[in-house]
């Protein structure tokens, strides 16, 4: 009894075995007859039944299948030019993505051992005949889907297409062909992840682009910003950031590497490792006049009023018209200015004329500094000299002056 009802079950099995592999053959068929949808649900339940004695085999005929659905409408699009007939262009270009992911899934089954352990593939020869220069297909896809706003698949066609030359089915193939516009494609595949924030991708296809010298600049845009973004460890910031440096020292006289790394130190909260940052840069270009403001801004910062005055005045040799540091050196002599006069004063606040002259000589150069910054920036767009001027000469006791400032802002009257 028990050896009868054995029998039944591998029976049975062998039943279910067969008439899956009997749905490949059934799908064949419909596929011949031009019914690829009904052949697509045919077949699918084959492709992940553990009763399927022939994956690699269902998995041939499903790519056979989009193949063909490809095959008949690019021929009809071919033919429209002349005939002028319509044709369905969204399904042949998802037709064309669904037949080479499907090879690829029907390699990856072909090359599993046999029961003697052996690999015998049986349809890389025709999947490398068949898709060898199907990539123009794939950017065609890409490019359409992208047109529709349909960036899943657009990057989908386009990913294929860059990584097809690196598959199993083509690595060893020594004379894939060369597509000119390959790197414009890996470059639309980098910068395209990065909009959507798939930053590894980005940063995979941008490091692809880089292969190619005429691309390094635009590769590395998307390279800097895909990391900039994905900044998520200590790790992440340390390889950003010397990404970046190392492009800086490559590229000196691009203001944008130095931009990124003042960014990135100025919101970075850490003011000794901007102040070491400060020092490299002020050794490797110390004609940048924005590295000594930066510095004079953070000794000011600071309240250390002789060290930033003289960082300021660095910054203002270099470009003698950086309105903003000329202010901001005005302003440093003008606190230095109240310091000293809180520390000449006595108990009661008084202070002798000896004294007062000491801090009016300090007050006379923060003047001087103010009164550049209005020659340079008479309309105050870059810095309100205005009322720090008024102070000035409020504390001069210059009325003639007072009214001069009062007069460009009549606020100060009230």
């Amino acid at each position: 009894m028990k050896k009868l009802m054995m029998m039944a079950l591998m029976a049975a099995a062998a039943t279910t075995a067969f008439a899956q592999d009997a749905l490949v053959k059934e799908a064949k068929k419909l596929a011949g007859k031009g019914d690829f949808a009904e052949a697509v649900k045919v077949i699918t339940p084959a492709l992940t039944s553990s009763e399927t004695l022939d994956k690699a085999a269902a998995w041939h005929q499903y790519s056979d299948i989009f193949y063909a659905q490809h095959s008949g409408i690019a021929e009809a699009a071919a033919k429209s030019a002349i005939t002028h007939e319509a044709y369905d262009t969204l399904t042949m270009y998802n037709a064309a993505i669904k037949a080479w992911e499907t090879a690829l899934k029907c390699d990856e089954f072909d090359l599993q051992p046999n029961e003697k352990g052996k690999v015998k593939p049986r349809f890389r020869n025709e999947a490398q005949n068949r898709y060898k220069i199907f990539g123009v297909q794939l950017v065609q896809a890409g490019q359409f889907f992208y047109q529709h706003k349909d960036n899943d698949n657009a990057l989908k066609a386009w990913k294929l297409y860059c990584d097809m030359k690196n598959t199993p089915i083509f690595a060893e193939v020594q004379d894939f062909p060369k597509d000119p516009f390959f790197y414009d494609i890996t470059y639309y595949t980098a910068f395209l992840s990065y909009q959507t924030k798939d930053y590894d991708n980005a940063v995979k296809y941008a490091q692809l682009t880089a292969e190619n010298p005429e691309k390094v600049e635009d590769a590395n845009e998307i390279l800097l910003f895909a990391k900039k973004d994905n900044m998520q460890t200590k790790e992440d910031s340390v390889s950003y950031v010397a990404m970046v440096k190392d492009l800086h020292k490559a590229h000196p006289d691009q203001e944008r590497y130095f931009n990124l790394l003042m960014d990135y130190y100025s919101h970075a909260n850490n003011p000794v490792a901007m102040n070491e940052w400060l020092n490299e840069e002020s050794q490797i270009n110390p004609q940048n006049s924005m590295v000594w403001a930066l510095m004079g801004e953070n000794k000011m910062n600071e309240e250390k009023w002789d060290e930033a005055i003289a960082l300021y005045d660095k910054a203002i040799e270099v470009k003698p018209d950086f309105v903003q540091c000329i202010f901001n050196a005005g302003r440093c002599y003008y606190s230095s200015a109240m310091e000293l006069q809180n520390k000449l004063a006595d108990k009661n606040g008084m202070i002798t004329n000896e004294n007062r002259n000491k801090v009016v000589e300090v007050v006379k150069k923060a003047e001087g500094y103010y009164v550049r910054a209005k020659e340079l920036d008479p309309d105050r767009a870059a810095c309100n000299w205005a009322y720090p001027l008024y102070q000035i000469y409020y504390f001069l006791k210059d009325n003639d002056k007072m009214k001069e400032i009062e007069a460009v802002d009549p606020s100060l009257a009230q």
